[in-house]
């Protein structure tokens, strides 16, 4: 795919690493050690900010690494009143748990795709719902009326059940 080199990276689909180089630079550092890197960075063709994640991955005998390290890197888009409140109110900025909307992050061949965290919330709706299911259909199995009437009843519970959620 052709990028045009001053458009936004949220408008791309994947975005080369050539392109992060060239273009992200830091504006200051959060925290760092030796596993992990927080910085707020800033798109210098397009003015837009990112916190940047970077944590160091050991492959401590791992089949295939040869024991290296990997880096991975994350980018989290941010608003002006964020990159405010984390340089200058102690703005919580923590991944996981303060990345709740896309972000960046780089893959095996160093290539950054975008990456949505709200399926995690979606998936464990789901997997309750399912436990519900479960147990519903466990009930119905131990009372053992099997007849055409409990398994209307049955149904409409638990459409009746997944439509509260």
């Amino acid at each position: 795919m052709d990028h045009k080199s001053d458009t936004s990276w949220k408008e791309w689909k994947l975005v080369p690493s050539a392109s992060m180089q060239e273009r992200l630079e830091t504006v200051r550092t959060l925290r760092e050690d030796e596993l992990e890197l927080y910085e707020i960075a800033k798109d210098k063709l397009t003015g837009e900010h990112y916190l940047h994640y970077a944590y160091l991955h050991r492959n401590i005998g791992a089949i295939g690494t040869n024991g290296q390290d990997e880096v991975f890197h994350q980018l989290l888009p941010l608003e002006s009143d964020d990159v405010l409140g984390i340089m200058f109110s102690e703005q919580p900025y923590a991944y996981p748990e303060h990345w709740q909307k896309p972000f960046l992050r780089n893959g095996p061949e160093g290539d950054y795709v975008w990456f949505d965290p709200s399926y995690t919330e979606a998936e464990g709706e789901y997997e309750a719902l399912g436990q519900q299911i479960l147990e519903e259909l466990n009930r119905f199995k131990a009372e053992g009326d099997l007849s055409e009437a409990a398994v209307e009843r049955l149904l409409r519970k638990l459409e009746a059940d997944s439509e509260e959620k």
